[in-house]
């Protein structure tokens, strides 16, 4: 066991490596992520990587994010929040439509078909279409192919067009002194291990949102450099051990419709992005991070690194999470309940 972690940290450290030095997008996630992935692909060995490792590195990108927050994010994110819902409710209405219509053409059900392509947790997705009897297994390969375009097709357009230097990122990891305030951090960091498994993405949203409020009252310490570069490798690995060659291809074909519907909506995502810049005051970078359908700490990374607005872009994109778990998974099921009896009741008539 010892020797398969070292060589899955060795292979996840190489990939961020040689990513970084490429000037390649989120080098320390994505880098990890697809030399682990293509490592077991390729030689069929399987990465060994604990979920504790990984939850420390969620834990400290939690840290990281919360010290973003200031007083003034807090009094400033009010007017975003309704244009924000509005847009984020097109992108999931758009979802839902665009998954329905092409089962039309391909032997598979809309259950499924909405389940596999909504902007939301992979497990939570398919726990919540299992309910509704999906084909699950369809479901985890979708969420698959979407989760990986959004990491990959995101961060690289965004960096790709907003090119400004990671200022934001320096100013709050460099420089580091140790001392009695990084105790602190023991809190938040406990109240994220507590929660992990009682809240959706808990193991982050606990850190983040008390280092939040923390950071108003208290003289935190910042992050260094190198622990923020470690954070972003455990969960690298982490997401790289868990994706198999193996699910893509169980998915065939289908695969690559799922791929197109993830790159039309990630492509949606922009257009009401610059929509959201436009009816409010945010700048364009911030606010496509804000509705782009991708994963917090990928979001907030890559707003650091082109200048945009981390606070804000966490603070919204924590608000895309909670109305995606806690509003669609019971709005989904009162649909195709719904449309079930009434195709029950055509037919019977």
């Amino acid at each position: 066991m010892i020797q398969r972690f070292i060589e899955t940290a060795l292979l996840g450290f190489l990939g961020g490596f040689l990513f970084n030095n490429l000037n390649l997008p989120l080098p320390w996630i994505l880098g990890s992520l697809t030399f682990v992935m293509l490592w077991q692909g390729f030689t069929h060995r399987e990465a060994y990587w604990p979920n504790a490792v990984k939850n420390i590195g969620l834990i400290i990108l939690g840290l990281y994010f919360g010290l973003y927050f200031t007083i003034s994010t807090f009094l400033s994110i009010g007017p975003y929040v309704f244009p924000f819902l509005f847009v984020t409710c097109i992108l999931i209405f758009s979802s839902i439509a665009i998954s329905m219509t092409i089962t039309k053409w391909i032997n598979v059900d809309d259950v499924t078909s909405v389940f596999g392509s909504i902007p939301g947790g992979l497990s939570e997705m398919v726990i919540a279409s299992e309910a509704l009897h999906a084909n699950s297994s369809y479901v985890v390969i979708f969420q698959t192919v979407r989760l990986l375009t959004v990491l990959f097709v995101v961060p690289s357009v965004i960096i790709l067009f907003f090119t400004e230097s990671s200022v934001a990122i320096e100013s709050i990891t460099t420089p580091f002194e140790f001392g009695w305030n990084v105790l602190w951090f023991s809190f938040p960091a406990l109240l994220g291990v507590l929660i992990r498994n009682k809240i959706p993405a808990g193991i982050v949203i606990g850190p983040l949102v008390l280092t939040a409020l923390m950071n108003l009252v208290l003289n935190l310490a910042t992050i260094p450099e190198l622990l923020l570069i470690a954070g972003q490798l455990a969960i690298g690995i982490g997401l790289g051990k868990n994706i198999s060659f193996a699910d893509v291809k169980a998915g065939g074909k289908y695969s690559l419709i799922y791929f197109s519907v993830s790159l039309i909506l990630i492509c949606l995502s922009f257009l009401l992005g610059a929509f959201f810049s436009l009816i409010t005051s945010l700048d364009l970078a911030t606010a496509m991070l804000s509705v782009a359908p991708g994963g917090l700490i990928e979001m907030v990374l890559t707003a650091a690194t082109v200048g945009a607005d981390p606070a804000i872009v966490s603070a919204l994109q924590l608000t895309r999470i909670l109305v995606i778990l806690v509003a669609v998974p019971p709005f989904l099921s009162w649909f195709f309940r719904k449309r079930s009896r009434t195709n029950n009741s055509t037919k019977v008539s």
